[in-house]
């Protein structure tokens, strides 16, 4: 018998990355088409740009954020604490999608923007206590094509990964991925257009929270 897909209708691909669990879904249904998402989500999101502190010097950081999410998902990042918009109605959409996609709750999502090929992402893992051990992750790319790239947090001799995230795509990432793995967006030299990535998580409400459960 054959076995039945955990994904229907999509074409998932499983990277093979040592210590990590790396599923690409290149076109899932997101309800509309992906450029249609992007537009909206970049005119109505109300765009933030957080600093960092680097050597003693404070610096813009490359791309603009926003963090959405269910009422006391506070999520800290950076020495920072970002307090989480409501959903929309669209990103309600697509966290039930992701849902759906991943087989697990997701009640915050944090929203990147690159506006072009001066922005990026430096290097890190998304394994804050909030997060929990072994976090699913569901990322969603619109827009410009960019790169992932993977580095291993200990093991050098496991190599690297750059990984080409299209318009549409989804990444969902399990497991150790985060313990093993750090991952961010490099600036490019040639000119690009924008990209948005959408990760959805699943932060974990402090203990004695009136909404913790």
């Amino acid at each position: 018998m054959p076995q039945m897909s955990l994904y229907p209708g999509v074409d998932a691909q499983a990277i093979p990355l040592p210590g990590a669990d790396l599923t690409l879904l290149p076109g899932p249904d997101l309800g509309k088409p992906a450029a249609a998402v992007l537009e909206e989500l970049l005119v109505d999101t109300p765009w933030r740009q957080e600093t960092i502190t680097l050597f003693g010097k404070t610096h813009p950081q490359p791309r603009l954020l926003a963090w959405y999410g269910e009422k006391k998902a506070h999520y800290r990042y950076s020495g920072k604490t970002y307090e989480p918009q409501p959903f929309t109605p669209l990103l309600a959409d697509l966290r039930q999608r992701m849902e759906d996609l991943a087989g697990a709750p997701f009640n915050s999502v944090l929203l990147n923007y690159y506006r072009d090929q001066r922005d990026s992402m430096g290097l890190h893992a998304d394994d804050e206590p909030e997060l929990g051990r072994e976090p699913v992750i569901a990322s969603l790319s619109l827009g410009e094509e960019r790169v992932l790239y993977f580095r291993p947090k200990r093991e050098r001799d496991l190599g690297a990964l750059d990984l080409k995230l299209p318009s549409g795509s989804v990444l969902l990432m399990r497991g150790a991925t985060q313990d093993n793995w750090k991952h961010g967006v490099r600036k490019l030299r040639r000119c690009c257009g924008p990209r948005l990535n959408l990760t959805f998580r699943h932060v974990q409400l402090r203990a004695g929270s009136p909404d913790a459960r």
